[in-house]
């Protein structure tokens, strides 16, 4: 379906979303199915970070949503992915003088007029980079939910305090969507360490495989540890699960990125709590109906 089209029947597909909430399956003997987050919006079916991924997961009945978050020039928050924005943009075109165009060389105006769909489809052409207000605003109305990385920490200092006063001027720091609706993750311990002291209420990820043995130094401040499923094993997610978290609750794991069927079969067996992905539905038949 494409994005333009979803509004209308977002709400009506949303009503099954339970389906993709982790549930006990008498059919797997009683295992948890994990959750299914929607890697970057849907992106392997509308341009990743754009509002069009999020309404292109929420139609296909996808609650999660993975965003990332990187800050211009004039200090805006936006959603985009990598430091740079050659990759997803037209920045070369429209700006050739600005290599190596990085996301923190332009102001928000100047990365708002940047066509960031047009290299995925003609059908996504003149999407823009869209603000981390936007971007959340558009979850709320869709009644999704939020996995938010924080990308490149070092580049943006205070960016974690900057990031939860837009949650929180926003209503997404509210005990509604601290308690299931929002985790911040990021690849930096000391970042998410920051979150944590700042507002202990928000459940918090770490991206990565950290060895075993440093799992603990990471339990009191991070809720999820959050790695690249080809790093996983049945007895790694065991020992993240014999964890207690800040909230006082196990903690859990998030594999990361799975886009097919056998290989998200593999995670769901060892026992993983949420399946990030480009391709929601795909791991969404095979976790849910093998």
């Amino acid at each position: 379906m494409h994005a333009r089209a979803v509004a209308a029947t977002t709400t009506a597909l949303l009503g099954t979303a339970a389906l993709l909430l982790p549930v006990h399956d008498a059919r797997a003997g009683g295992a948890v199915r994990p959750t299914v987050i929607a890697h970057r919006g849907a992106s392997a079916y509308a341009p990743e970070n754009t509002l069009a991924a999020v309404d292109e997961a929420a139609a296909r009945g996808v609650v999660w949503v993975e965003n990332d978050v990187q800050r211009t020039k004039d200090g805006e928050l936006v959603v985009i992915h990598d430091d740079s924005l050659r990759r997803t943009t037209d920045v070369e075109e429209v700006f050739p003088d600005r290599a190596p165009w990085k996301v923190a060389d332009f102001t928000a105006a100047e990365i708002a007029r940047l066509d960031a769909g047009g290299w995925f489809g003609p059908a996504y052409a003149d999407t823009r980079v869209p603000t981390l207000e936007e971007y959340v605003d558009r979850v709320e109305r869709n009644h999704q939910k939020l996995l938010l990385e924080i990308k490149n920490p070092a580049l943006y200092p205070g960016v974690e305090a900057q990031t939860l006063k837009l949650l929180s001027n926003e209503g997404w720091l509210d005990p509604r969507h601290l308690s299931g609706r929002l985790i911040v993750q990021s690849f930096s311990a000391d970042s998410l360490r920051t979150v944590h002291d700042l507002k202990p209420a928000v459940r918090t990820g770490l991206l990565g495989t950290p060895p075993v043995a440093e799992l603990p130094s990471y339990a009191g401040f991070a809720d999820l540890v959050n790695p690249s499923h080809t790093t996983l094993s049945r007895s790694y997610v065991d020992a993240v699960h014999a964890l207690t978290g800040p909230h006082g609750r196990r903690m859990e794991v998030f594999a990361w990125t799975v886009d097919d069927a056998p290989a998200a079969r593999t995670v769901a067996g060892y026992g993983v709590d949420g399946i990030i992905s480009n391709k929601p539905d795909v791991v969404r038949r095979a976790v849910y109906w093998y």
